[in-house]
């Protein structure tokens, strides 16, 4: 097989298929609910789409890492998180309509901003060395290759609900096997980039993937957003498409080497995540007993009000 091949026509069509299992599990709904419920909307997209490039360059800066690794980290941070937030989402029992509104809206915005993130990337730090980059060809590859195949997914689950829901968890489980096989294959290319700084990129890439959740709290407080929507928050923001991301390196900039980040992410990413959901299970009882206390409470001092009365 060969890397034209590949890259150029197997690679955009796996994501393809992993986007419309995407759309498989969203509706029209999940668009429109922007208007419904704007806040936690708005400050979730202001999270992902500003606040996290800016977290990528700062990091990417203290680590001091080189060209092709802080491009990739760029490009990572540019990609929103897919359905992988969704299932991180639901075991930790946040609120998923915002997570899958959050990642149909983020998805339909980075067809515009992904690109526009590229092009600073690979002229901050490749300067005269950049790759040849297309605004344009990149925005219209993003729009075929992602919201084309969520469309065809969100029609199909309208007409087949039934067919589509049973279908959509192998699509499912292709993406994070094909999300593996890019990773292994990708550190077999790319070994001796991997080899000479893998300390170094995967303390980045944790590093992103832990104060990008951290970051998704702190906008939650500072929107004074209830606790399931903080998680949700936290999720979204902190969880990137890392096989959009490989794809964006590999097929559109031609460059393998500025996979590499997301390839490493691809394994980091879960440390984060893990670390919330367990922490949001041992916090969660604890609301409930103050909850419970309060209403005990209350039944305490109505029974001392009926006491006085009869008395």
């Amino acid at each position: 097989m060969s890397a034209n091949i590949f890259t150029e026509i197997l690679l955009p069509l796996a994501l393809a298929l992993i986007m419309f299992g995407m759309g498989l599990s969203l509706s029209k709904q999940d668009f429109t609910r922007l208007w419904q419920t704007p806040k936690p909307i708005i400050i979730g997209l202001i999270g992902q789409i500003i606040l996290l490039p800016l977290l990528a360059v700062s990091i990417a800066l203290l680590f001091n890492l080189s060209a092709p690794l802080a491009i990739g980290l760029l490009i990572l941070a540019a990609c929103p998180g897919g359905t992988m937030s969704n299932v991180i989402s639901q075991l930790a029992k946040a609120n998923l309509a915002l997570s899958v509104s959050l990642t149909a809206i983020s998805t339909l915005v980075c067809v515009v901003t992904t690109p526009m993130i590229i092009q600073y990337a690979v002229t901050h730090f490749a300067g005269a060395q950049a790759p040849s980059f297309s605004l344009t060809e990149t925005a219209i590859g993003l729009f075929v290759i992602t919201l084309v195949p969520v469309q065809l997914g969100i029609l199909v689950k309208h007409y087949c609900p039934n067919w589509a829901m049973n279908i959509e968890v192998y699509f499912r489980r292709f993406s994070l096997v094909f999300m593996i096989a890019m990773i292994v294959l990708l550190m077999v290319q790319e070994r001796e980039l991997l080899l000479s700084s893998f300390e170094q990129v995967f303390f980045a890439s944790l590093a992103l993937n832990v104060v990008s959740l951290l970051m998704g709290l702190a906008l939650a407080k500072l929107g004074s957003l209830a606790f399931r929507e903080a998680i949700t928050l936290a999720i979204e923001v902190g969880i990137q498409n890392a096989t959009l991301a490989i794809l964006i390196a590999v097929s559109f900039l031609k460059s393998p080497e500025y996979a590499v980040s997301a390839g490493v992410y691809g394994v980091a990413m879960y440390i984060g995540p893990l670390i919330l959901v367990l922490w949001a299970k041992k916090y969660r009882p604890s609301q409930g007993n103050v909850q419970a206390n309060k209403q005990k409470s209350r039944k305490a001092k109505a029974q001392k009000r009926q006491i006085k009365t009869s008395a």
